[in-house]
């Protein structure tokens, strides 16, 4: 599966700690971020992370034209309900979400449910959607 990282200034700590603690199973799937979260998650947790640019250079718009390509599998975008920095970004990931059904968290609780029910195969319908679909091309 291919997740995406994403997250505001204030949740990239509890991104990254999320990342660390449920790294064995993001281990066995491919992982792509916006440039510093990607960075901060993979050095805590050595994954290996696609980087792509940070979201004032257009990173959120890469990561929603591989969920417009049925690319993406998950994300998880953790948000700071306090800031409205990311906004335009937050709907446009959000709506391509809504309308390509990818499963999608805004927050820790969330991403649990969506790590746990991926470590159990509950979103390997994913795999009938796109079938042979290849990983992140840097």
């Amino acid at each position: 599966m291919n997740i995406a990282l994403l997250c505001h200034d204030h949740k990239k700590e509890l991104m990254e700690q999320f990342c660390l603690a449920y790294s064995g199973i993001l281990a066995k799937h491919q992982i792509c971020a916006t440039d510093s979260t990607g960075r901060l998650v993979a050095e805590a947790t050595g994954l290996p992370i696609t980087l792509y640019l940070s979201h004032e250079h257009g990173g959120s718009q890469q990561i929603g034209a591989r969920i417009a390509y049925n690319e993406i599998d998950m994300v998880l975008f953790f948000t700071d309900p306090q800031t409205h920095e990311l906004d335009e970004d937050l709907d446009y990931i959000t709506r391509l979400c809504d309308q390509y059904n990818i499963p999608f968290a805004t927050n820790v609780a969330t991403a649990e449910m969506l790590i746990m029910g991926l470590a159990r195969g509950d979103l390997d319908w994913r795999n009938i959607v796109k079938p042979g679909s290849a990983p992140f091309l840097p």
